[in-house]
């Protein structure tokens, strides 16, 4: 496994592989990798002829300076992870390599990144796009792999992809859970042990939802949801909303002809957890 830390060099490697006639499949990561990546990378192993794991802690999408020096890294662990897996090559730039400038880069993101997390992200998404973008054009991967439960982030880049005429397949891959039902994410190694009993709750929540689908319209199910959260005072409710899963427009009625996802958004003491659920 390769280990490459500038951009110079990691495009010389894809140049090489294209003169080769090999596709490459990019699986960006921010690190503090669990199964939820593992699933991303063995997808793209299998669909392409090599691939980069990228490994970068992108400073421009947290908005809050301390979450973003909490946010957990393990670069020995994760190493290990991608070797086990049997990536080729490992991308691993610092900072100043991805932004020996500022980055001061707007995109017109316009209506996906006003609502839920933009609402309470000031300027996530310009930080994703500025690093999505960086990456999109150093490598140049055939196709790019990304979980859904970064649901908006996902329908962001499939926009960002087409906005700037890249030629990159965007592939969505499940969200992945634990065997209690808490979606996997990097943050959870932030919880308490005594957080963590309770974090399910989440999931369990939004499992419910979908088989009520049928008993209340979009409007009444939002507000059972909210009432579920404010009986248990250990969780912050930031947002739960049901939209279209192309243009994140909210749903008023269950015949509204389109695929609709539940996303929420939730605090558990210090730490924000993001998930969603598939209604149809």
């Amino acid at each position: 496994m390769e280990i490459i830390k500038t951009k110079r060099a990691i495009s010389n490697k894809v140049q090489s592989l294209r003169h080769r006639g090999f596709s490459i499949g990019l699986v960006p990561t921010m690190g503090a990798l669990h199964e939820g990546h593992s699933s991303l990378i063995r997808k793209a192993l299998k669909e392409n002829n090599k691939i980069i794991v990228s490994v970068f802690v992108n400073p421009t999408q947290f908005s809050d300076p301390e979450d973003f020096l909490k946010y957990p890294r393990n670069s020995v662990k994760d190493l290990q992870i991608l070797r086990d897996l049997k990536v080729d090559m490992v991308f691993m730039p610092d900072k100043e390599e991805m932004y020996p400038e500022d980055d001061h880069r707007t995109f017109d993101l316009y209506p996906l990144d006003t609502v839920m997390e933009g609402k309470y992200r000031k300027n996530h998404f310009y930080g994703v796009a500025q690093i999505v973008t960086k990456l999109f054009e150093t490598i140049t991967p055939d196709r790019a792999y990304f979980g859904q439960k970064d649901f908006q982030q996902l329908v962001i880049i499939k926009r960002l992809v087409a906005m700037m005429g890249y030629n990159i397949i965007i592939v969505s891959c499940p969200v992945i859970r634990e065997s209690d039902g808490l979606a996997m994410s990097s943050r959870n190694m932030l919880l308490s042990d005594e957080e963590r009993k309770i974090a399910p709750f989440i999931a369990q929540t939004l499992f419910r939802a979908r088989e009520m689908k049928n008993e209340l319209s979009p409007g009444d199910l939002t507000c059972w949801v909210y009432d579920q959260f404010t009986a248990h005072k250990e969780f912050q409710l930031e947002y739960f909303e049901i939209v279209d899963e192309l243009e994140l427009r909210k749903i008023e009625d269950w015949s509204d002809p389109v695929s609709k996802i539940g996303c929420i958004a939730v605090r558990l003491g210090k730490v924000r957890l993001i998930d969603n659920i598939i209604f149809n």
